[in-house]
């Protein structure tokens, strides 16, 4: 009851201070307010830092009965710090014996603004708001608001714009493509909306993550939507384009990049395949389509295929013509050299990216809005990829391969690198 009555305490003036700053007659610009914020700031910083030193010494101020040590008070050191609302000036105390430090401002310290990069970094780790203003709170002593910190999150979101529209090469040698669902509040109500991740590999054989996209549940219209972006951003060429299942999706890869290789995922291929499968058999089946996917060539793995169809499953010979059906997509990686097609033939690098959103989001059942989903979902991206320092094993193998099959498409950027 009694923390009740302090939360609401706490509210009301929050809204008291707001309301006051809204009524003073110098405010008239966003600038008049950071400077109002910080006149409120440095007063909170300043006893910050005279808590500490009390904290240091054992005593109060002016408690001089309660002191058990030689050590006292020294008078203050003026220091000029930066914060995220611009510079200020600070009055740091000082004892007679030197030993205090500071650590809400270290002593060498000019930038103090980090707490907010902090932040950032935990929402970008999946921690609730709830354990973010806990940890704040224990690590600086501060207490923060959901609101303060949705503010502070914020401030990403122009770099994010920034990421999203930079220019991409003109050419990528591998393209992946999946869609991961989360659940957005949209005009009131939580509905279900497809995160579009594009994976590209360059010229140099690095992974590169493009763009995220957030939209309405996955669709080869969206995907066009996409693509187009890409090209738009300064892509010209897409060599192979690997993806999941999602009909329709070859058209609208055809429709921007008309020469691209659209490869079926071989892994969503076989889970499609299993959903038509009595439990029991799963595990059988799942050994004998390793006829069919790692077979020598196109022909011999159409014609096991085939057997497969006709003779050993023919209670799954409607599952099976799956793979008939989709034959076009699912066997172009069989045209190439082992280490082309162990890049090529599945998306599990994307599904591996994928992995790690869900770990950042799975302290979530639904964000507020596009932008919360999209801030951590650019932070998990930026801490997935921070790891991505080495090229493709065998690059130069699989850069010759390429030169072979798509020549002058792919040989021009080469001698032009």
């Amino acid at each position: 009851m009694e923390r009740r009555k302090k939360e609401e305490k706490e509210e009301s003036n929050i809204e008291k201070l707001a309301r006051l700053i809204a009524r003073d007659p110098e405010v008239n610009t966003i600038k008049d307010v950071y400077e109002k914020i910080k006149e409120l700031v440095g007063p909170l910083i300043q006893g910050m830092l005279e808590a500490e030193l009390e904290d240091e010494l054992g005593y109060g101020k002016y408690d001089k009965e309660n002191k058990k040590t030689d050590n006292s008070r020294n008078g203050y050191s003026s220091k000029r710090v930066r914060t995220s609302v611009g510079e200020m000036e600070l009055k740091i105390p000082r004892d007679r014996k030197g030993e205090y430090e500071p650590k809400i401002v270290p002593k060498y310290k000019k930038d103090i603004s980090d707490i907010e990069g902090r932040i950032i970094g935990m929402y970008g780790l999946g921690l609730s708001t709830k354990d973010i203003v806990k940890n704040v709170e224990d690590i600086y002593g501060v207490e923060l608001s959901a609101e303060m910190i949705s503010k502070i999150t914020n401030k990403i979101l122009p770099e994010i714009r920034e990421w999203q529209s930079r220019p991409l090469e003109e050419i990528y040698t591998f393209m992946f493509m999946d869609g991961i669902v989360f659940k957005v509040k949209d005009d009131g109500e939580i509905i279900k909306k497809t995160a579009y991740v594009v994976l590209g590999v360059n010229i140099d054989g690095f992974k590169e993550v493009l763009g995220i996209y957030i939209g309405e549940i996955e669709s080869s219209k969206f995907w066009l939507r996409v693509l187009n972006d890409l090209k738009n951003r300064g892509i010209k060429d897409i060599l192979i384009a690997s993806v999941d299942g999602l009909t329709g999706f070859p058209q609208a890869i055809k429709t921007a990049f008309p020469d691209t290789i659209v490869q079926r995922c071989i892994i969503h291929q076989i889970r499609n395949t299993l959903k038509y499968v009595s439990y029991k058999d799963r595990k059988e089946l799942v050994n004998d389509l390793k006829k069919v996917y790692k077979a020598p060539n196109k022909d011999i793995a159409y014609s096991n295929l085939q057997d497969l169809k006709e003779n050993k499953w023919t209670k799954y010979k409607l599952a099976l013509e799956s793979w008939e059906k989709h034959w076009e997509t699912i066997s172009p990686y069989f045209d190439y050299g082992d280490d082309v097609r162990k890049i090529m033939y599945t998306t599990n690098v994307i599904e591996s990216l994928n992995r790690q959103y869900r770990k950042a989001t799975k302290n979530k059942t639904s964000f507020p809005n596009d932008d919360a989903l999209l801030k951590m979902l650019y932070l998990a991206t930026i801490n997935a990829t921070k790891r991505w320092t080495a090229r493709y094993r065998n690059w130069s193998n699989v850069l010759n391969e390429l030169s072979i099959f798509f020549n002058e498409r792919i040989t021009k950027y080469i001698y032009n690198s």
